[in-house]
């Protein structure tokens, strides 16, 4: 997996920029730290970047934070609170966090030239800072957090040097520096690369769902934020004037225990309809993912709140038109009626899901849409020319121009 393997995908001018910045970082050390090796877009992100960092010469490092099944509870109650459905943590439960990090903090080796932070669970890691440029990475939408929750994250966020947003409004009130830089996509890995239409045949035979209709997709984790129960209100309403299937296919993440409840709820509101199919995927289904998007007539995202919604781009490189909440950082992907369509309601979903099945010509004319939309935005080495970049201007902060 090296850079030239991307020539012909993405733009010949941002691939001379990483090497430039590359050759000025060539054996620095560049550490990210997050919650989970497994299951949700930042591990995904950083199965893929990291090798590419150490092709260009980089040291660049993954570790990943170790947890009681206690704490992970603590920090879904802080990821909710930080996206405003749930009250903060009480006093107990910042224990715990407090302590969990702690016991990190003395494990890890986090001597670096650049440390990324990704997500609150390892935030109070900046504490054992020591040198180099510490970034805090938020990948979720903290537009309108608890106020209580935000200020104890803040007491640590303040610590560090730089922080990142996906999204422009998710930024807050702090006094350091403040990037947004989007996630990406990987159109190399086995979630996006080519498939024949043999393998995606195969893919659905295997899960059982006939492809005599068109079939409607979300693929998301089993969270209440993402709405599956929404779903399936608005493929019942389309289905009494269409023909199709509905696919809900997901997994569960080792930092999120509210995933099974959440799958019981999809699983009882879905009983007995054999045109609903749910799919609990195990870790690194990314090709039968990849199938699933390619043999999809529609791909729904409807979700209530988002932090980016990798899925949505990952839709969109597949040609497939998308129809999403107008939530987090979807609208960067979707532009409304040119990319696919954004809603606010089941109505509104099912709404724009008849109008796509009774007019497929639009919804060709989307899909090619958004692939180049998605090729000239998210792609993974825009994102790591961002990442460099942003290392270089906190290095270099008295010079206005970084020179690529």
């Amino acid at each position: 997996m090296i850079l030239d393997d991307y020539r012909g995908i993405a733009d010949q001018g941002e691939l001379r920029a990483i090497e430039h910045l590359a050759g000025a970082l060539r054996g620095r050390r560049f550490i990210h730290v997050n919650s989970t090796a497994t299951g949700g877009g930042v591990a995904e992100l950083l199965q893929r970047m990291i090798p590419l960092m150490k092709s260009l010469g980089i040291d660049a490092k993954w570790k990943v934070m170790k947890g009681t099944k206690q704490f992970f509870e603590v920090t879904k109650r802080i990821h909710n609170s930080l996206q405003g459905r749930e009250g903060p943590p009480t006093k107990k439960m910042w224990d715990i966090y407090e302590s969990v990090n702690r016991r990190n903090a003395e494990r890890l080796d986090l001597d670096a030239d650049c440390v990324f932070i990704h997500d609150p669970q390892p935030a109070l890691l900046v504490e054992k800072k020591k040198r180099g440029i510490w970034v805090w990475r938020c990948h979720i939408d903290i537009s309108r957090p608890n106020r209580v929750t935000w200020y104890l994250l803040k007491d640590l966020v303040q610590q560090y040097d730089a922080a990142i947003f996906s999204v422009a409004r998710f930024a807050q009130s702090l006094p350091l520096a403040q990037f947004m830089i989007p996630p990406s996509i990987d159109p190399l890995s086995e979630k996006n690369v080519d498939l024949t239409e043999e393998e995606v045949n195969a893919v659905f035979e295997r899960f059982d769902i006939p492809m005599d209709k068109p079939v409607l997709l979300q693929v998301s984790r089993f969270d209440p934020f993402k709405d599956p129960l929404g779903v399936i209100d608005a493929f019942k309403l389309v289905r009494k004037y269409h023909p199709c299937r509905l696919v809900l296919a997901g997994g569960t993440a080792t930092d999120d225990p509210e995933g099974a409840r959440v799958l019981d709820e999809v699983r009882e509101k879905a009983e007995g309809d054999p045109d609903i199919h749910i799919l609990l995927l195990p870790p690194f289904s990314d090709r039968e993912i990849n199938a699933l998007q390619r043999g999809a007539t529609i791909v729904l995202q409807k979700s209530t709140r988002e932090g980016f919604g990798l899925v949505v781009a990952e839709a969109l490189w597949k040609k497939k038109p998308v129809i999403a909440g107008d939530v987090g950082g979807i609208p960067l992907q979707v532009i409304d009626g040119v990319t696919g369509y954004l809603v606010h309601s089941v109505e509104g979903t099912a709404f724009r899901v008849r109008q796509l099945l009774q007019n497929p010509h639009k919804a060709r004319i989307l899909g090619e849409a958004g692939r180049e939309h998605i090729r000239r935005n998210f792609l993974i080495t825009g994102h790591i020319r961002n990442y460099l970049a942003l290392w270089r201007a906190m290095e270099d902060k008295d010079s206005d121009l970084i020179y690529v």
